[in-house]
């Protein structure tokens, strides 16, 4: 799962360069770099989770950063959309995205996270008791 998280951390780390070079040089905010923060911090968890010592934890911090940045710019959307001069543009676009990206590397930790429990859970199983 650390490969993962590292993909998915390049993936928004690129996010934020396009979204501001793509927007008009009048409206170019530091803002469209956040998902590039979150893709660093991404990257760095998955650079730790390739330590088998840091594994679960690293991973537990990817999933909550994942977490953080489905709800964050989605929350973000929906309340920008419930405003009367909303317009779907490049910002809610990038922020969708981030959502989505954010999203399926949730959803992916959270089976990756199953998988273990489950293999733990069968190799414990076909131990020996050793009981009395």
């Amino acid at each position: 799962m650390a490969p993962i998280a590292i993909v998915f951390g390049l993936l928004l780390s690129a996010l934020g360069p396009a979204l501001f070079f793509l927007s008009d040089p009048e409206k170019q905010s530091p803002t469209a770099f956040i998902p590039t923060g979150f893709g660093v911090l991404l990257v760095i968890c998955g650079a730790i989770a390739l330590n088998e010592k840091f594994r679960m934890h690293a991973m537990h911090l990817a999933a909550l950063i994942g977490l953080l940045g489905l709800l964050m710019p989605l929350g973000r959307v929906i309340y920008a959309a419930t405003r009367p001069d909303f317009q779907f543009g490049l910002a809610a676009g990038g922020s969708l995205t981030m959502a989505a990206l954010c999203g399926i590397f949730l959803v992916l930790c959270i089976k990756s996270f199953i998988d273990v429990r489950m293999a733990r859970k069968k190799k414990e199983a076909e131990l020996p008791n050793t009981g009395s």
